[in-house]
């Protein structure tokens, strides 16, 4: 596939993916971010919502893989949930609106919000919303669920919005993007497609539209050779990365 997305800020660079993390930097910490920035990738991060419904940059429902405490993150407030250390480091948890503050426009930003079929999508789009409607930088929001684009369809038509799809991980929205009129129902400004499922017909029709596509997670040379044959960027990681 030769045909390349319209050139924007979308499809001009690699996105890290949680940041720039490694062994000395927790995904979607404060030392992932800047290591990010320094090298200038984009930056993919998840967003999820405290108790007290302030987002927050991590990616588990749960705090067990990433930090010393336990139980979820949504049953402890904001305050409550910046105190807890990522890992061994010195970072903490933090929300979305100090890493904007610390990001200032320098790269661009993918906020991923995380979500479940029985989740209260609503609630943390508007959150988001809140959080990103002044910020003067390139940013966009996606999520596997459908439910977040058509939010910011009708709630936010201005800012970027993608439909994030897989037809190989099953953690409540495998297949989803292929449910009848979900496409319609989101209204994407763009993909971020599963590696493992390129190519595919569909993402073919998409690309020779000109409209940007986007694919995760790319952790591997091989990787990253299909997603430039089959993509306009990649969210990348590790060895994907460089």
């Amino acid at each position: 596939m030769s045909v390349k997305a319209a050139s924007d800020w979308l499809t001009s660079r690699t996105f890290a993916h949680r940041g720039l993390h490694s062994a000395e930097a927790v995904e979607n910490s404060r030392s992932a971010i800047a290591a990010a920035m320094e090298v200038g990738f984009g930056i993919e991060c998840d967003v999820q919502m405290s108790r007290d419904n302030v987002p927050m940059v991590f990616h588990d429902w749960d705090l067990g893989r990433l930090t010393m405490e336990s139980g979820a993150v949504a049953e402890k407030s904001a305050e409550a949930l910046s105190r807890i250390k990522l890992g061994e480091s010195n970072d903490t948890i933090w929300t979305l609106v100090e890493m904007l503050d610390c990001v200032a426009g320098r790269v661009p930003i993918l906020v991923e919000i995380k979500s479940r079929p029985d989740f209260d999508i609503q609630a943390a789009c508007a959150a988001v919303n809140m959080v990103v409607e002044s910020y003067a930088g390139q940013i966009a929001v996606m999520s596997f669920d459908p439910r977040m684009g058509e939010w910011f369809a009708q709630n936010a038509p201005d800012l970027r919005r993608g439909l994030v799809c897989t037809d190989t991980l099953d953690h409540g929205f495998l297949h989803a993007w292929r449910q009848p009129q979900a496409l319609e129902r989101a209204q994407p400004d763009f993909l971020a497609f599963d590696i493992r499922d390129l190519p595919n017909a569909v993402c073919g029709l998409w690309r020779e539209a000109r409209r940007p596509l986007l694919t995760w997670t790319v952790r591997s040379v091989e990787l990253r050779d299909r997603a430039a044959e089959y993509a306009d960027a990649a969210i990348a990681e590790g060895e994907g990365i460089a």
